[in-house]
């Protein structure tokens, strides 16, 4: 296997990608680090490429190939208005930017996906987040790691003053939640999980809980 010195990412405008995109540019192991997304971050440095791309009709171009793919694809079903746009993000746009990464060589891949997916279970959310899990456990990656955070935390651009009250109230009760593993987790602690499964891609299929992404503290 080559040595992950090419990183794809997807969601790199969002809470998670955007701290993974960060954690990337800054680490020496990545030696190019090219971002598709629907429009740039604004951010700039010497080893990341952007690439604006459609993900209903997704095309890489002539970016270099990847070693390696992180996906941090995702939206809420308020935000893109119903439950058909929602899974064109968080089902479709995954799959296309997997599969085009895998097409190109690489052999890892990480996702972020959530707490509670279950391709079987009720709530829609949660179901699709299952089923696009069990699509890329399909596609045969040697390494896939899924990150199944609970409640994010982070400053969100498009966060309303009700949203903000409840990241606040939850970061003041996270210390009596922390036995529990779907207490809150603060959205770098997700991407700093994802960027060390990046560097060094465990075999087969593994599941980070949202508990063992929890910083230790003593």
């Amino acid at each position: 296997m080559a040595a992950n010195n090419v990183l794809w990412i997807s969601g790199a405008s969002g809470l998670v990608g955007g701290f993974a995109l960060d954690l990337a540019l800054e680490d020496a192991q990545f030696e190019k680090v090219i971002s598709f997304g629907r429009r740039p971050s604004g951010k700039k440095h010497d080893k990341l490429l952007e690439k604006s791309v459609d993900f209903a009709a997704f095309d890489a171009g002539d970016a270099p190939a990847p070693s390696i793919a992180l996906c941090a694809l995702g939206t809420t079903i308020k935000k893109a208005g119903s439950k058909e746009a929602f899974r064109a993000v968080d089902h479709d746009a995954v799959l296309a930017f997997a599969k085009a990464a895998k097409e190109r060589g690489a052999e890892s891949f990480v996702i972020v996906t959530a707490l509670g997916a279950d391709k079987g279970s009720m709530v829609f959310y949660n179901r699709v987040k299952g089923e696009v899990e069990d699509a890329l456990r399909a596609m045969g990656w040697r390494s896939l790691v899924i990150a199944q955070p609970s409640l994010l935390l982070g400053d969100r651009a498009e966060s309303r003053p009700g949203e903000r009250v409840g990241i606040v109230l939850s970061r003041a009760f996270a210390p009596l939640l922390r036995p529990f593993g779907g207490r809150p987790i603060e959205a770098s602690d997700v991407a700093r999980a994802m960027i060390a499964a990046a560097k060094a891609p465990p075999a087969g299929v593994t599941v980070l809980s949202s508990g063992e992404m929890q910083p230790k503290r003593g």
